[in-house]
């Protein structure tokens, strides 16, 4: 497989929702460009909805992508919560998404392989998107990446009494406390926490993996099983004794190793099999 390590970096500003957000993208340089359109992939950081930011892509998953395979990925310095609550994240990655959409062809991606993804609250954001995208109908995507992904915000077997490194029960109700705001503990939209979703049919054919000791186990397993239930193509990897975001922060090991290459292989299949072709209803289109 040819690697295209050499990639560019744009420092962009598009439109949200009553602001100008700052989104990076990155793509192959002109010499290392695939003879043929990439799939467009919005990569979305995560932090627990309450710290993170754009440039987070350089550790992230999706880096990989770009480097080794050509990949176009866009990812946007969405709103956290000490800025403005739900809605406002989903709102600003929503922007990405048809930034990334509307401009397709000059951005050198194929249209019908928009992809979505993300690390925890980016997973649980990105798990969100596929559903607002769904239900608005103006984006089409083709596969989603939730990987460990911040989705209930509602205790869980694996979420309460948990004193894993890195993200615990008392940092999980924290962020979701300061996402929800006074909805907190209230019947919110699947948009702000995905998995009060009772519709899965539709969604993206889907890949993740999580770690067994981590906060996000039990709800990103009840998330895989609810979409397999929809009939969509889904498959994880559970890694055990594996804390939350361990392929990140402990990438020489030889199990994250293995998760960011079981990770690859997905994309390439997905790359191969999955495609979602657009409304025509874009700006490019008009």
């Amino acid at each position: 497989m040819k690697k295209y390590k050499r990639y560019t970096v744009e420092n962009k500003k598009i439109p949200s929702t009553g602001r100008d957000m700052k989104v990076l993208i990155l793509r192959p340089t002109q010499s290392a460009k695939p003879k043929e359109k990439t799939p467009g992939i919005l990569w979305i950081h995560g932090g627990g909805y309450i710290t993170g930011m754009a440039e987070m892509i350089y550790m992230s998953r999706a880096i990989g992508l770009v480097k080794k395979y050509g990949a176009v990925v866009v990812t946007p310095a969405y709103r956290l919560t000490w800025e403005a609550p739900y809605p406002a994240a989903l709102e600003d990655c929503y922007a990405a998404l048809k930034f990334l959409a509307d401009h397709s062809d000059e951005l050198g991606v194929n249209s019908s392989q928009i992809m979505v993804g993300g690390e925890s609250a980016g997973g649980g954001l990105s798990a969100a998107l596929c559903m607002y995208a769904r239900d608005l109908g103006e984006v089409n995507i083709a596969f989603q990446m939730p990987l460990y992904p911040m989705l209930d915000d509602r205790d869980t077997d694996s979420s309460k009494d948990n004193h894993a490194p890195v993200w615990n029960t008392k940092r999980n109700h924290f962020g979701w406390k300061a996402y929800l705001g006074e909805n907190y503990g209230q019947d919110v939209s699947p948009y702000a926490a995905a998995a009060r979703q009772t519709d899965y049919s539709g969604l993206p054919p889907a890949y993740t993996f999580v770690g067994d000791i981590e906060p996000f186990y039990c709800e990103t397993l009840t998330y895989v099983e609810n979409l397999k239930k929809a009939g969509i193509p889904t498959s994880v990897d559970v890694y055990p004794n594996c804390f939350h975001a361990f392929d990140m922060l402990t990438p020489m090991r030889k199990i994250s190793k293995q998760a960011a290459a079981e990770f690859e292989k997905q994309y390439l299949y997905a790359a191969e099999h999955y495609f979602a072709e657009q409304n025509h209803q874009s700006k490019q289109a008009q």
